[in-house]
């Protein structure tokens, strides 16, 4: 069953208060012959009322003019005066105040011309009071039209907050999938890049140098074991079943002996400045970053030396790899590796050159600073 608007109802309201107030009129007033007016120009303005809400202007001024007409030929007094009433508020509601208003005062122009003369059709008292009812309906259609529209922008307000919720929602889990993504990347890419480089040269050494052999499986086994750690690390963190199980640190800073030991190259090491506890991003993205240069190093430079400096300054942290490789699939600094250690340091506040060296060989170099972790 379809529900009828509260618009509606009013609008059949007034137009039976018209009706029928000119037939309670007309047989209340037997000394009076109604003639065509007093019944065509009620039903002309009540039709008119009902389109109302479609067409608030075109309504406005057929209703005015009907009552224009009607007081002055129709011999019934009805109370048909309601219409304009009602339509004015109509159209100030709708926002066409100009018409409202530019209606009404024409309408109290023209009774005020035709009072002139001996005759008085409508006292001061009825001519104030219409007056009033005027501009009361004209005020409650603006106030009306003003309050819908501060609710709809209030609606648009929550919704835009409840968009903007779910756009940064998806944002932060982007971020968070990207982050990930490049964890497992560092700890399974670099890692088992690194237990390639071993396993060849362990293979290659094997009959010929086995104690070179032992020394690359001793590698590979600290390399993986190093890999399951941190793979459980990450995928702890993901799975989040256990809070309570305690899960292993990933390597920092304080364990880059290990780190360079299981690279599988000879490394030669420089820790300048006195060592501060680094906020954890920082440590992790030192870590990580060092990492992947000394595994290019092993993959494309081929170098089998490299020097790494970590020099501990006032607010940041200072790192550098270099090699003397003549590697040339190393010396566009742009690869996915590149990229990686430059997204790293640029999401901290920190800045990552990679590029030749003069001298030859290749130098990676990141700035990281210590309040830049968030």
């Amino acid at each position: 069953m379809r529900k009828v608007s509260a618009s509606t109802l009013v609008t059949l309201a007034v137009v039976a208060v018209v009706i029928l107030g000119s037939v309670i009129t007309g047989l209340a007033r037997p000394d009076r012959t109604p003639n065509l007016w007093d019944f065509a120009l009620p039903l002309l303005a009540a039709v008119a009322l009902l389109f109302r809400q479609r067409h608030p202007v075109a309504v406005l001024l057929t209703v005015t003019v009907v009552v224009g007409a009607y007081y002055p030929f129709a011999h019934l007094d009805g109370p048909l005066i309601v219409a304009p009433i009602l339509a004015l508020y109509t159209a100030a509601d709708h926002g066409h105040l100009v018409a409202a208003i530019s209606t009404a005062c024409a309408s109290l122009l023209a009774m005020g011309l035709g009072e002139i003369g001996t005759v008085r059709h409508i006292d001061n008292s009825l001519f104030i009071t219409l007056v009033g009812w005027m501009a009361a309906m004209i005020a409650a259609g603006g106030v009306t039209r003003n309050r819908r529209a501060y609710l709809h922008e209030a609606e648009q307000r929550v919704l835009e907050a409840e968009h903007t919720k779910e756009e940064e929602a998806k944002r932060r889990e982007t971020e968070e999938r990207l982050r990930i993504a490049r964890e497992l990347h560092d700890v399974l890419g670099h890692n088992i890049s690194m237990i390639n480089v071993q396993a060849g040269a362990a293979l290659h050494g094997i009959r010929k140098r086995p104690e070179d052999a032992e020394a690359a499986l001793k590698a590979i086994k600290e390399t993986s074991r190093e890999t399951l750690r941190e793979l459980r690390t990450t995928l702890g963190v993901l799975r989040q079943v256990d809070e309570d199980a305690p899960t292993a640190p990933a390597a920092g800073l304080a364990r880059l002996d290990e780190l360079v030991r299981t690279s599988g190259l000879s490394v030669t090491t420089r820790v300048e400045g006195e060592r501060a506890e680094l906020p954890t991003e920082v440590d992790l993205a030192a870590v990580r970053i060092i990492r992947e240069a000394l595994t290019n190093v092993a993959r494309h430079s081929g170098a089998d030396e490299a020097t790494l400096t970590v020099a501990h300054a006032p607010g940041k942290i200072l790192i550098e790899v270099a090699d003397r490789g003549p590697g040339a699939a190393y010396t566009e600094g742009n690869g996915y590796g590149v990229r990686g250690m430059r997204e790293r340091a640029t999401a901290l506040g920190g800045t990552l050159e990679a590029g030749p060296r003069p001298e030859g060989g290749f130098r990676v170099a990141a700035e990281l600073p210590l309040n830049g972790a968030r």
